[in-house]
């Protein structure tokens, strides 16, 4: 796994909400209150790939603003993103259900939690432990950083 970098100064903006308004699927800004339904979906969809994900996703939405995206369909939550969890500057995590995938529902996602890190002053972003260096290289431009496992998450309690 490697951490990826993304120049938030050159983002430049995606536009697939009609396509995802169309097909029912809202992306937007979750709230605090949401939090209880948001962590039970990332636990019950994503704890397989890493069970931190939901103290992550808590984080994200014990903040004011939430730092925290969500998709939802038939008011149910349908993915995810996440930004400043582990650390400050990074973005993370991102999840989908597999239902979902395949749509830019992701994409979107992450693009909202870019836009609000550049609004809030950062310049960079970085995506920890990628496990799909293509979708952020096609996504965003994302760039590898070399040498950079296991980067923030050596502090964990639990070795990695």
């Amino acid at each position: 796994m490697t951490d990826m970098i993304v120049k938030l100064y050159d983002l430049e903006p995606i536009d697939n909400d009609t396509e995802l308004f169309e097909q029912q699927i809202i992306i937007k800004q979750a709230l605090a209150l949401d939090r209880k339904q948001v962590c039970q979906f990332v636990d019950e969809n994503f704890s397989d790939i890493c069970s931190g994900w939901v103290d992550e996703c808590t984080a994200c939405l014990l903040s004011q603003p939430t730092r925290c995206f969500i998709a939802v369909y038939q008011q149910k939550v349908i993915g995810f993103c996440c930004y400043d969890g582990t650390a400050k500057g990074m973005l993370g995590p991102l999840g989908v259900h597999k239902n979902y995938r395949n749509k830019g529902i992701a994409r979107k996602l992450m693009f909202q939690c870019f836009l609000a890190m550049k609004a809030a002053g950062y310049a960079y972003a970085i995506i920890g432990w990628v496990s799909s260096t293509d979708f952020y290289q096609k996504s965003c431009n994302a760039i590898e950083i070399a040498d950079s496992f296991p980067g923030v998450y050596q502090r964990m309690v639990t070795q990695v």
